[in-house]
């Protein structure tokens, strides 16, 4: 039976120190040789772009796609399809804003988790959107914050922002009028951005004493969130996934110029089995692109909390669609 699992039913179901578990599991299997994965298939058309993304995971028996599409002035809609590998059965059709927002938060924590830091700890936050809320959650699942600063261009965003945030995390999160008021003096900076340039919101020169910057906004080449400086001054830098060394222009600009040799680099499933080992000093950069992995991590869960359920059965025309 194929079940159908809008984004009423998710809310909630998963809170973020789960998410990180499942994010961590599912990437040792990763590096244990047993998924697959796709790079990002992107159309451009007129008015808006779509996406693509696939991933099995052999060892816990899924597969899953994510597509999403953007268009200009309207925004992003997501949807995450769930099948069985043994018999390629299509088990369930999720809303995948929500699991989007979460898997990115969570792919931070992992990280994070890695990453120990001496209190007090400060987090500076440039963007102030859905995921920029789920990047200071998974922060604060992992750390004891002190307080927390946020930046957006639009005033009333992070206002609303810090309000909100400071209500849901029992933490004093302040609204700032600049990236680097937001960045400076901080233990960890995540870039959360729907910025669309070349031009980084995020300068090395701002991070002095900064440990962890989490970079999660910016998933295309001609785009670019930190600068080649925040690259070249990190002792280490992980990426979520190797096909994010093409994805993302950021990566790109840093490779090219030399910052970012491949000494450097690891990958969260290395991070995760020892193969690659956290400095204990200087600062680690992750640079998220996003990988249908996380996003089967999560869709495989919530199946399992809601596959039974009567109320969620697809109509026949959608559960019966198999050869």
């Amino acid at each position: 039976m194929t079940v159908m699992l809008g984004i009423d039913a998710l809310e909630g179901a998963i809170g973020m120190p789960e998410a990180i578990d499942l994010l961590e599991r599912t990437l040792a299997h990763e590096a244990a040789g047993r998924t697959s994965a796709s790079p990002k298939y992107v159309t451009d058309y007129e008015g808006g772009a779509m996406r693509i993304l696939v991933a099995a995971d052999a060892e816990a028996g899924y597969l899953a796609t994510k597509a999403y599409h953007g268009v200009q002035g309207v925004g992003t809609r997501y949807v995450v399809s769930l099948y069985r590998l043994a018999d390629g059965e299509l088990l369930a059709i999720l809303d995948g804003r929500l699991i989007t927002d979460l898997r990115t938060g969570a792919a931070s924590g992992v990280i994070a988790r890695r990453v120990p830091l001496a209190d007090p700890v400060r987090v500076g936050i440039l963007g102030s959107g859905n995921q920029a809320r789920t990047q200071l959650e998974s922060l604060a699942a992992v750390y004891p914050i002190e307080s927390a600063a946020v930046y957006s261009p639009t005033p009333a965003n992070r206002e609303r922002y810090a309000r909100q945030m400071s209500a849901k995390l029992g933490i004093n999160v302040i609204s700032v009028d600049s990236a680097e008021a937001a960045a400076r003096g901080k233990s960890v900076v995540a870039t959360a951005s729907n910025s669309r340039s070349s031009e980084p919101i995020l300068r090395g020169e701002w991070l002095e004493g900064c440990r962890l910057v989490c970079a999660v906004g910016n998933t295309r080449p001609q785009f670019a969130e930190i600068d080649v400086r925040s690259f070249r001054d990190a002792a280490m830098v992980v990426v979520d996934s190797r096909h994010a060394i093409e994805e993302a222009g950021d990566l790109r600009e840093a490779v090219k110029s030399g910052a970012l040799p491949e000494t450097k680099r690891a990958t969260v499933g290395e991070i995760i089995t020892g193969k690659a080992v956290v400095p204990r000093e200087g600062l680690v950069v992750f640079k998220s692109v996003g990988m249908a992995l996380q996003d089967l991590a999560l869709a495989a869960r919530y199946y399992e909390l809601f596959g039974e359920r009567k109320e969620f059965a697809a109509p026949a025309n959608v559960a019966s669609l198999r050869d």
